[in-house]
């Protein structure tokens, strides 16, 4: 028998109507490897032992990964030993065979660190108490690692609405032929893409349940709010135009607080500066990465906005993007050459 699908992915629920209790979420405006370097400071330090960096790393080419200037700068300064950590893709591209991601990596300049394609060698089952999984197919590298720190591009996505840290895990940890499909797949479809909107936002997270608890308490989570496209990575440079203004970073060590906070600071930009990417999470039903996170008891709704550019002082989503641009303006990174960012 099927399990039962949640409802309610369409409808953005607003903060009084949330309950539970509340997480500490960081944020600045400093869009730059300084800012990045600043924020990961406050949640660094529940990473020890061998740490996984959780990137999404990008179709070849693509304008609006997370620069890797910026990446680089973190791992040298703060995490020389750790490792970035992919999977290859469910769909046929640049990342669909191990040879063809490493070659990927190579144009796309993920060449300053190791990079573990977890699956490259095979797969391993962790599992999870789920409505729709006792378990995730995940790369079989990925249990040698200790911690993690999931660093992600936030942005829209073609189906789930957003891109935020619970689908980098739940999608980005799954491996490329087995887990992916039974995220994104229903059992004997011909269509690969088959299951969407409040049931793959359900999969996704449980998906991500699946990693997280293997880490424990050793996850941290870091949302980069820039370059901002409705769609994802993985369309590379196919991705929409972004339009959505640049907002700043995020970090948490609770994956639904950092995940519901830049949706939060999405729905309190101005009403034409939001509204693409307000379109794309309602109209896939998005939000139910949200309330199934809480329901499967992932973090909290409910969060402390500490503002790092003011002294840790607690502010609302209003008043962090009280100063971002009505339009979206390129940023020095924008017109780098791939190699040069």
């Amino acid at each position: 028998m099927k399990a039962a699908v949640g409802s309610g992915g369409e409808r953005y629920v607003p903060v009084q109507e949330r309950t539970g209790e509340k997480s500490v979420v960081f944020f600045t405006r400093d869009l730059s490897a300084a800012g990045l370097l600043k924020i990961y400071d406050r949640v660094s330090s529940v990473l020890e032992g061998k740490t996984a960096v959780k990137l999404h790393t990008g179709e070849p080419m693509g304008p609006n990964i997370i620069p890797r200037s910026w990446v680089k700068e973190l791992m040298a300064e703060r995490l020389p030993d750790a490792v970035i950590i992919e999977t290859n893709t469910h769909y046929e591209g640049g990342r669909y065979t191990t040879e063809q991601h490493r070659e990927t990596l190579k144009v796309n300049g993920w060449n300053f660190a190791p990079v573990d394609i977890t699956d490259e060698e095979g797969t391993v089952m962790l599992p999870v108490d789920g409505k729709w999984f006792t378990g995730m197919s995940v790369g079989s590298h990925l249990p040698s690692y200790e911690s993690m720190l999931t660093l992600t591009h936030f942005k829209g996505h073609t189906m789930g609405g957003f891109g935020g840290s619970n689908k980098n895990i739940g999608i980005g940890c799954a491996d490329g032929r087995i887990g992916k499909a039974m995220i994104h797949t229903a059992e004997g479809s011909d269509n690969m893409w088959s299951i969407a909107e409040e049931e793959l936002m359900e999969r996704i997270t449980e998906s991500t349940k699946a990693t997280i608890s293997h880490f424990g308490k050793h996850n941290a989570y870091i949302n980069v709010m820039r370059n901002m496209s409705v769609d994802c990575d993985c369309a590379g440079v196919d991705a929409a135009p972004v339009v959505t203004p640049d907002v700043g970073i995020v970090a948490s060590l609770d994956i639904l607080a950092a995940d519901q906070a830049c949706v939060d600071l999405i729905y309190a930009l101005p009403a034409r500066s939001g509204a693409a990417l307000r379109e794309r999470i309602e109209t896939r039903h998005g939000h139910r990465q949200l309330s199934y996170m809480q329901e499967m008891g992932m973090g909290n709704r409910l969060y402390e906005l500490i503002d790092l550019d003011n002294d840790g002082k607690e502010i609302l989503p209003a008043e962090a993007v009280a100063g971002v641009s009505e339009k979206w303006i390129p940023d020095a990174y924008n017109v780098k050459k791939i190699s040069g960012c």
